[in-house]
């Protein structure tokens, strides 16, 4: 069974995750979801948790098993990463080598050797600022592939890019990027 860890950032689009995380599973991958602490409070992660059948993951101080390092397991367990929502202070974290949360500090330990996948959900504005462009091409100089957002009504009540890719489509590239990896 392949094992996708899902990062989950504090966008209003983490309601989505949810349905995410059910078409994997449903799909036969093993989820395992990293919350960041704000986006537990759009999503619970007991909904995370039911939906995954894995405890979810949010405090980088609280190893729920003396056996392992959960951050340095997770990232050397899986065969892809998924980040989705990726927020801008996600993605600027990443680009710039902050590891200051439980997230963060997967994707630092995540071996670049396997995909990394991330799918961007903010404001237009966010979006197309310069400072989260240039922290996109860099997560992409860095071996990260994003899947792009649409554009739409946005939570905002404006209408623009930056609502997160939909969920079928994010399954679909998780789905093929699976099946190019080889155990």
């Amino acid at each position: 069974m392949k094992r996708v860890v899902l990062g989950v950032s504090a966008s209003i689009a983490a309601y989505k995750a949810a349905q995410l995380v059910s078409d994997l599973v449903k799909e036969g991958v093993d989820v395992h979801v990293i919350m960041t602490k704000h986006s537990t409070e759009f999503i619970t992660p007991l909904t995370m948790q039911i939906l995954s059948g894995n405890p979810v993951h949010i405090d980088i101080m609280t190893e729920p098993s003396v056996e392992r390092i959960n951050h340095i397991f997770l990232a050397q367990n899986s065969d892809l990463l998924l980040i989705a929502p990726t927020t801008a202070n996600m993605i600027g974290k990443i680009a710039n080598g902050i590891a200051d949360d439980m997230l963060s500090t997967v994707c630092m330990a995540t071996p670049t050797t396997i995909p990394r996948l991330f799918a961007p959900a903010m404001n237009t504005k966010m979006y197309e600022q310069p400072v989260t462009q240039d922290n996109m091409a860099k997560m992409t100089r860095y071996g990260y592939e994003e899947i792009k957002p649409i554009s739409e009504l946005l939570a905002c009540g404006d209408v623009g890019i930056g609502a997160m890719a939909p969920v079928s489509e994010i399954v679909a590239k998780v789905m093929e990027e699976l099946s190019k990896k080889t155990v």
